[in-house]
C-alpha cells in the first residue's frame, strides 16, 4: 500500500454456490491486481469467508471484480467493517474453518 493512503478492512462471508467454482482463486487474482492484502477461505458450512485490507477504492474494485466474475454463483453476502491490522504481506488462501 503506498504511503499516505488510508487503509480500511472488510470482512465478507459469501453464500450461494461459491465452493468448487473458483471463487477463492478469483479473489487471490483480483487481490494481486488491486494491491489488496488479507486472506480467503472455505468454511465447512459451504460459505466462503474473506478478510481484506486496502484503500477504500481498491476494496470496492476488488469486491466488484469478484462479484462480476462469480455472477450467478453468489446468493448473498454479509459485509462488516473491521479495523485494519496491517499484518498481511499479501493475499493468501487460508485453511478451511
Amino acid at each position: 500500500m503506498p504511503e499516505g493512503r488510508h487503509v480500511i478492512a472488510k470482512h465478507l462471508v459469501i453464500h450461494g454456490r461459491v465452493q468448487g467454482v473458483g471463487y477463492r482463486d478469483s479473489a487471490v487474482q483480483a487481490a494481486f491486481m488491486l494491491n489488496i492484502s488479507g486472506w480467503v477461505r472455505n468454511r465447512s458450512d459451504g460459505r466462503v469467508e474473506l478478510l481484506s485490507e486496502g484503500s477504500e477504492s481498491d476494496l470496492l474494485a476488488f469486491i466488484a471484480r469478484i462479484e462480476q466474475k462469480m455472477e450467478g454463483y453468489i446468493a448473498g453476502k454479509m459485509v462488516t467493517w473491521e479495523q485494519p491490522t496491517g499484518e498481511f504481506g499479501g493475499f493468501e488462501l487460508a485453511p478451511t474453518l
